[in-house]
């Protein structure tokens, strides 16, 4: 036939020609077109992760590709192509006695075409495969046998290359993703201060200065608004870790059917719309710390994953079957009993006992008042700054004192919501902190209200006066942070029937 050598030297300058594969294969296809019947060529890979044919590239001159991106394997095919040992390329028929080629046949769709396939392999190991396609019946023979046999080798290399490129392109995005991820998402400011480290909240910077060095998993107890996740800063920056990322998880506000994925990653065509390969907030926070906020809200099903983590350190990807080792340290947070969730089964008393090995309770702000003048200081030059003032406002004399006596249900978030409704009202003159004065001069302090009934009193009468007094707290609010429930730790289905059932009056 014609110069073998200069054949081959074309195809490879084109097939080579671009680390741009669909760029290199068009023009690859037009010199072929002179040398075989051709109207669609293919160039494939076997994607373990998939357990699928995967088309890397293609060109026709169809309507239509023949072959999807994604062409599912059952497991018996899969398994018999990965222990083929096929090298020589084949003219695909219907009528094969080899019992493998017989086996995948049905893969070709044939009726009304041909094909050509040709095994690519670089120093034995297999790296995909070749496949030219044409329109009717018996369009191939050994002469386009022979042909397709020489140039196997630069289709190889041209397909390995383009595989390291994607690898390398795929690394580059998640090295971009990581980093518009923890900028936008995770990034914390070590320097925050902590307003009570020397008063109120003495004991609890103490237990974090003994565990910050170490590598242990961390639980912070607290109610909701006390500060947890700025504990949890704390203990971060603190660490031998703090050079590394600090990913933090809202349990509670990640929909069930996706907190697997968020949390573990999943690999590409692990479900319906897994387009792509996705790493999980663990493998994200590698050499680093991952904050585990609100542990009591996640699914029994991702507390068997976080087990796992705990454990042996490492995760397993949704639709993967190899683990994935993480070098990373656990803080998990909670306004939640666990102990109490575990007795009623809707928490892993195995996982309580990997949480709990270092607890830290952080004191809600009614039993460290002394720290509420700071803290009302703090948030006032804070929103002073954000609203451009010159010099932060005074504060009404005795307004301190009388803010000191109130209880504060919502804890430091709630002070601080106060503070912004104070300074966003302000016309000049003195903070007076109306609205929350009246609302501490008309409550009535803790344990006054049960002083004022003559004992014995009825379960029903001491239940009822106990919702009461915190609805008032909570100024009616049944659900929610803040909430009554909340605040009684109840379901606020059940507290509303039992509202009910004791026929108490209330409203927001």
């Amino acid at each position: 036939m014609e110069n073998r050598t200069e054949f081959v030297r074309e195809v490879t300058l084109r097939i080579c020609s671009s680390l741009k594969i669909d760029e290199s294969l068009e023009r690859t296809y037009l010199y072929l077109k002179e040398f075989f019947p051709l109207e669609e060529l293919y160039l494939s890979i076997i994607d373990h992760s998939l357990g699928a044919i995967r088309r890397v590239a293609f060109v026709t001159t169809t309507d239509n590709a023949v072959y999807e991106e994604i062409t599912p394997l059952t497991e018996e095919i899969l398994a018999a192509i990965l222990e083929a040992d096929l090298r020589d390329p084949f003219i695909a028929t219907t009528d094969y006695d080899d019992p493998f080629l017989r086996s995948i046949a049905p893969l070709f769709k044939l009726e009304g075409h041909s094909e050509l396939i040709g095994p690519l392999w670089i120093d034995g190991e297999r790296v995909g495969g070749l496949l030219l396609r044409v329109s009717g019946e018996g369009r191939y023979a050994l002469e386009h046998l022979e042909r397709l046999t020489w140039i196997l080798r630069p289709f190889a290399i041209a397909l390995a290359n383009a595989l390291a490129h994607e690898a390398v392109i795929r690394y580059r995005d998640i090295l971009i993703d990581d980093k518009q991820f923890l900028h936008r998402e995770l990034h914390a400011q070590s320097g925050e201060e902590i307003i009570g480290s020397n008063s109120g909240l003495r004991n609890v910077m103490e237990m974090v200065s003994q565990v910050a060095p170490l590598n242990n998993t961390v639980l912070l107890l607290g109610e909701t608004g006390t500060g947890k996740e700025l504990v949890a800063n704390l203990i971060h920056f603190s660490s031998p870790r703090k050079d590394g990322p600090f990913i933090k998880v809202n349990c509670g506000a990640i929909p069930e059917h996706l907190i697997d994925s968020e949390l573990f990653g999943h690999e590409r065509g692990a479900f319906t719309g897994a387009v792509a390969q996705n790493r999980g907030r663990f493998e994200r926070a590698e050499g680093g710390t991952i904050f585990l906020d609100e542990i009591g809200e996640l699914p029994l099903s991702a507390q068997v994953r976080l087990l796992r983590v705990l454990q042996n350190r490492e995760v397993e990807r949704v639709g993967g079957s190899r683990p994935i080792p993480v070098n990373i340290r656990v803080i998990a947070a909670t306004h939640r009993s666990l102990d109490r969730m575990v007795t009623e089964g809707r928490f892993r008393e195995d996982l309580l006992f990997r949480l709990n090995g270092f607890p830290i309770i952080i004191p809600p702000v009614r039993q460290r008042k002394e720290d509420v003048p700071a803290l009302i200081r703090h948030f006032v030059a804070q929103q002073s700054s954000e609203f451009g003032m010159g010099f932060p406002p005074s504060i009404a004399p005795g307004a301190l004192n009388r803010l000191m006596e109130y209880n504060w249900p919502g804890n430091v978030r709630e002070l601080e919501n106060l503070v912004v409704r104070e300074m966003i009202r302000h016309r000049g003159g003195p903070l007076t902190f109306d609205s929350v004065l009246t609302d501490a001069r008309n409550a009535e302090p803790a344990g006054t209200q049960a002083a004022t009934h003559q004992y014995p009193l009825k379960l029903d009468d001491a239940m009822a006066a106990h919702i009461s007094h915190v609805l008032k707290l909570s100024k009616g609010k049944i659900h929610g942070p803040g909430g009554a429930a909340e605040l009684l730790d109840m379901n606020p289905n059940t507290l509303r029937w039992r509202i009910n059932k004791l026929g108490i009056i209330h409203r927001r």
